[in-house]
């Protein structure tokens, strides 16, 4: 469905259209976009043919063999993402010079923090709050790489991320200390081993969890010993393969604290079998000035202080 001219226009049904689109591909089909967008999959299709229509090309495949972007809706995608990115930022500039605490905080935070005994991210957002109910909270909870990739390109204004690498254009504020050990599950032949009694001779014989995001140098070392019979993406995963009670896997001590206390889980030999991982909230490098991020980074450097 080519155009025979470029688009000349961006309106404001042109943006609802955008919208829908972005919501239609983050959700992977009509069906699942029904309940976010809370209109009928007739009416979703109907909307992304006139999104076709107008853009001139074919954004997505959908019928019996599911839903998949075309390649022109993957950069379509990208390009929609970036440029609602841009309108909010202009909405929260022109609130800020009526000195109005009004719009968005789009924030990116791996998984399984919440259970971290300091919440410095939790009574940051309640300061915002507090000072502002203008203020809308978006929590996108996904992995470090795309965190990274969504402050560089304004889709996020800020992340928490493992501080392994350091990437040119961010700025990292350092917020945590993340202590893991290695853990098995009490139906683990190792559950009712003495500490004293497990060699590392044993542990390699033992088919373990290895995760598939970064790692700092320490716990690289400590998982080349071991057996790596299964990988996950994220924490969540690794407690789901190890609570299974055929592998062993680390995890932060805050997160497997629960299990520990109800004898689910067991740390093995903790004295040598563990490593931190700095946790940070990272910006872009040279952003313009955003009223509720300053007050957010505030916020959590208050925090620190206290």
């Amino acid at each position: 469905m080519p155009r025979k001219d470029p688009l000349s226009q961006v309106s404001d049904f042109d943006l609802r259209l955008l919208r829908l689109f972005i919501t239609v591909a983050e959700c992977g089909s009509f069906t699942a976009a029904e309940g976010m967008l809370g209109i009928s999959r007739s009416a979703i299709s109907q909307h992304m043919k006139d999104l076709e229509r107008r853009l001139g090309m074919r954004l997505c495949q959908r019928g019996r063999g599911g839903f998949a972007l075309t390649i022109e809706g993957q950069e379509v995608l990208q390009a929609a993402q970036r440029t609602l990115a841009a309108i909010e930022t202009f909405r929260t500039d022109v609130n800020q010079l009526h000195h109005h605490l009004r719009g968005d905080l789009n924030l990116g935070i791996i998984n399984n923090l919440v259970t971290l005994p300091r919440m410095r991210i939790t009574r940051a957002l309640k300061v915002l709050r507090d000072q502002s109910s203008g203020v809308r909270i978006n929590l996108s909870m996904t992995t470090p790489a795309e965190i990274e990739r969504g402050v560089l390109d304004g889709r996020l204004h800020a992340g928490v991320i493992p501080a392994i690498a350091s990437l040119s254009g961010l700025v990292y504020l350092p917020l945590y200390q993340e202590n893991s050990f290695l853990y098995c599950s009490r139906e683990h032949r190792l559950f009712n081993q003495p500490d004293a009694a497990i060699s590392d001779e044993m542990l390699a014989t033992q088919d373990a969890i290895v995760p598939t995001y970064r790692l700092p140098a320490t716990a690289i070392a400590l998982y080349q010993r071991l057996n790596g019979a299964a990988s996950a993406s994220d924490r969540e995963g690794i407690a789901f393969l190890i609570l299974s009670g055929g592998f062993i896997g680390y995890l932060p001590d805050h997160y497997a604290r629960h299990w520990v206390a109800t004898g689910t889980l067991r740390p093995l030999c903790p004295e040598r079998l563990n490593f931190t991982t700095p946790l940070a909230l990272i910006v872009r490098a040279g952003r313009g000035g955003n009223l509720i991020l300053d007050r957010f980074m505030t916020a959590i450097e208050q925090d620190e202080a206290d």
